[in-house]
């Protein structure tokens, strides 16, 4: 008979206990970052994250002996089940000790979630939105992590297979390119045709109109247009949007973001490329992901001070018609000249779907290459 029991998180200490189980897991690894837990908290309350207002979640951690062994998040998106016509729970924040007794119960409490509220299928993982860190990691093991994609260890793909009924539902591929001495000659010549057809240009912005002036808001906007084919992509609200810049965007080296603008549209915005500094070493000397009591000195010298030879590009969008006309080059012309100024030797593209064949074609005159995947799985709820 099994000794494992599921209990359901029902208050903020428990909450913590959720949080830092994969800290505690993780300690002893190389490769993998503590994510920064005021970050997660703020995710997962519900007071917190307005994904809440068209989600609902619960979570749970697995003890054996009154050890905890194990954690995982079921949710319900209702807004993109209604837009993809699923009846779908999703698991996320999903971590277990190498025992597929505990990985198997884990999921099954999710499953149960799902068909007491009349769901269907299974799927992730997940989070609340696109947002949030997605995929198993299925390649790339011996990579840095990173603080906005999951990392875990091999034999997590294991158990998924060993499990049966479930298949794989999406790929996520993750791109290191290497910062070039120069802009390469064709983004070069391809933003300097562009710039005199169309008259679009590449600038950046103030931090006004970054946060009160509406750009902000505009990056969003070309994002759900964007992106509103894409895999189960849920579209972000005004309030999501808000929560974003407050309390990430805002936050940016402005040098670090790219604005497109149309000049036959009185300057419109029509793409944007915001990238940051590699946290990933200042997370690991924090050891346990908290600011205090010197955490946000390692943050900051990311931040600030460029303490680090890795940018991550985290969001890019441009407008279909735009992207046609190779505006993609006019961010990227621009965003590699400053990474050359701040001494990065290599930027990190977070997680694309292997299907979006747009936007992983546009570093093929870049050296690149894949140094991480990460898949979804679905099965039926029985």
């Amino acid at each position: 008979m099994s000794n494992i029991v599921i209990k359901t998180v029902s208050n903020n200490k428990e909450l913590k206990e959720f949080i830092r189980f994969h800290t505690e897991l993780y300690k002893d690894s190389p490769t993998d970052i503590p994510y920064l837990e005021m970050g997660e908290i703020d995710t997962l309350r519900s007071d917190k994250n307005p994904a809440f207002a068209f989600c609902e979640a619960e979570y749970y951690i697995a003890y054996r002996d009154g050890k905890p062994v194990g954690r995982i998040a079921a949710i319900i998106n209702k807004r993109a089940n209604e837009t993809w016509g699923l009846k779908a729970v999703r698991f996320g924040w999903f971590d277990f000790i190498d025992d597929i007794e505990v990985s198997t119960a884990l999921i099954n409490k999710v499953k149960e979630y799902g068909r007491a509220r009349g769901l269907e299928n299974i799927i992730g993982p997940l989070g609340f939105t696109d947002m949030d860190r997605e995929g198993l990691q299925v390649s790339g093991f011996d990579y840095m992590a990173s603080m906005h994609s999951n990392h875990n260890f091999a034999y997590y793909q294991e158990h998924m297979e060993k499990m049966g009924g479930f298949t794989k539902e999406n790929d996520w591929v993750q791109l290191e390119i290497k910062v070039p001495d120069e802009v390469p000659e064709k983004f070069a010549k391809v933003a300097a045709m562009i710039e005199k057809r169309y008259n679009l240009r590449a600038r950046k912005m103030t931090k006004k109109e970054l946060v009160s002036g509406g750009m902000g808001k505009k990056f969003f906007d070309i994002l759900n247009t964007c992106y509103s084919h894409l895999y189960n992509y849920s579209r972000l609200d005004d309030a999501q949007v808000d929560d974003l810049i407050k309390n990430y965007i805002s936050l940016a080296d402005l040098n670090l973001i790219t604005i497109v603008v149309d000049d036959n549209r009185d300057g419109e915005m029509v793409g944007f490329g915001v990238s940051f500094p590699s946290f990933s070493e200042a997370l690991k000397k924090t050891k346990i992901g908290k600011l205090l009591p010197f955490g946000w000195y390692h943050l900051l010298k990311a931040l600030k001070f460029h303490d680090t030879k890795t940018v991550n590009l985290l969001l890019c969008g441009v407008l279909p018609e735009y992207r046609a006309k190779g505006a993609n080059a006019l961010i990227f012309s621009d965003l590699i000249q400053w990474y050359q100024k701040y001494g990065f030797e290599k930027a990190l593209a977070l997680p694309m779907m292997e299907t979006n064949e747009g936007v992983l074609g546009q570093w093929q005159y870049l050296d690149s290459r894949e140094v991480m995947r990460l898949r979804s799985y679905t099965s039926k709820i029985n």
